[in-house]
């Protein structure tokens, strides 16, 4: 395996600590070219004196002059805003992109990348979610590959390796986040530091509310549609509370494959990372007969309705995934500054996507609008939906 360098976009986020622990560990085989965060300049610069990248870039205009400063002694070039980090996706220097920004403004750097024709290791499932359509012309136009981060993903893309079968079901799990034994009608009083208690896997705040409201598996349903060409109606989610059958595949001659490993996301970036090869990790094994039974059923989609709009907003097509996932992002964002509750998520984004204005064949434009009208609505609604108790 020859020495890949890596642009690392969202380093100082969960999944991008994770993908530098492995950059790291495996520093004869990876190297950090370029890293990128939003407005953690603290951590951003920690990261660039360890791991001495070619460059960094701060997104955020605020802290591009403490970045530049605390790094003027290093040689590492300092760039700052959302357009420098689009532009050095180009540079010959960079053999792969690992795009672990959060939410809708990781789609832009996807684009970008697939058009410089860098192999694109997507853990920013948000790129898919709203700009699908456009995002795999990109990658089908260049013949870039995208290789998938998250878990269930990554285990669909396993599953597949080598088959010329046809594809008869994609199985997504979920574990069913920390309200899977909560009843429904509680939902409607639980807090923020609840919601946060992920009882698996250690995730950014924004992905642990997705979990905890199931919108996280619905966009993961939309991703896979994109990823594999499967329609939603051959989609299904599982819950499986033990989280170490990561997803499954179900071909036309009945055969299921599955893959399994115990749940730490290092597996599938590195994976990505080195695909395709594996490298050695030392992580715990997974030990099924300590693990003993592994429980699977149908998610209550009557007490998690983001799953359902997320089915719906897919079927419907066009631009309106691009916009329940920008009312999402409002609405969580507005969970966590404790100005909605809980249960109000999915009541705010069903009224965004229900209000919109429907695009069939949404242009790269079309996509931004649809983003900036969807994140209007959904903030003119949060007066509405306020904290209070629930009708």
């Amino acid at each position: 395996m020859n020495k890949k360098r890596i642009a690392v976009l969202g380093s100082t986020g969960s999944m991008g600590r994770q993908c530098l622990e492995i950059i790291n560990h495996y520093s004869h085989l990876l190297e950090a070219e370029i890293l990128s965060a939003h407005n953690n300049a603290d951590l951003l610069i920690q990261q660039a004196i360890m791991h001495q990248p070619n460059a960094v870039v701060i997104t955020d205009p605020g802290g591009y002059r403490k970045v530049k400063e605390a790094l003027d002694a290093h040689p590492v070039k300092v760039y700052g805003g959302d357009h420098s980090l689009c532009e050095l996706l180009s540079w010959p220097s960079v053999d792969m992109v690992f795009n672990a920004i959060v939410g809708f403004a990781g789609l832009e750097p996807t684009r970008s990348a697939l058009i410089a024709r860098k192999p694109v290791a997507l853990a920013n499932k948000e790129s898919l979610v709203s700009g699908g359509a456009l995002v795999m012309e990109a990658a089908f136009a260049s013949g870039t590959p995208i290789i998938p981060v998250d878990s269930e993903h990554s285990a669909l893309f396993q599953c597949l390796l080598g088959e010329e079968a046809q594809i008869e079901k994609l199985i997504l799990t979920a574990s069913g986040g920390p309200f899977l034994h909560t009843p429904v009608q509680e939902l409607s009083f639980v807090r923020k530091e609840q919601a946060l208690a992920h009882p698996v896997w250690n995730m950014g705040e924004k992905v642990t509310i997705d979990s905890a409201s199931m919108m996280n598996k619905g966009l993961e349903v939309i991703e896979a549609h994109w990823l594999f060409g499967v329609p939603a109606s051959r989609i299904e989610v599982l819950i499986h509370p033990q989280s170490v059958v990561h997803s499954l595949v179900q071909f036309t001659d009945g055969s299921i494959k599955a893959q399994m490993s115990y749940p730490d996301m290092r597996i599938p970036i590195q994976f990505a990372l080195s695909f395709p090869q594996r490298l050695t990790m030392e992580t715990p094994r997974l030990d099924l007969a300590q693990r003993g039974v592994l429980d699977f059923f149908a998610p209550d989609t009557h007490k998690f309705p983001c799953l359902s709009l997320a089915y719906h907003a897919l079927e419907q097509g066009g631009n309106i995934p691009c916009a329940l996932n920008a009312a999402n992002e409002v609405a969580v964002a507005a969970f966590l500054h404790d100005q909605i509750p809980f249960y109000r998520i999915p009541a705010i984004i069903e009224e965004t996507i229900l209000k919109i204005n429907k695009i069939q064949k949404p242009s790269w434009a079309d996509i931004q609008s649809t983003d900036w009208e969807a994140r209007s609505l959904a903030q003119k609604l949060l007066p509405h939906f306020a904290y209070g108790y629930p009708d």
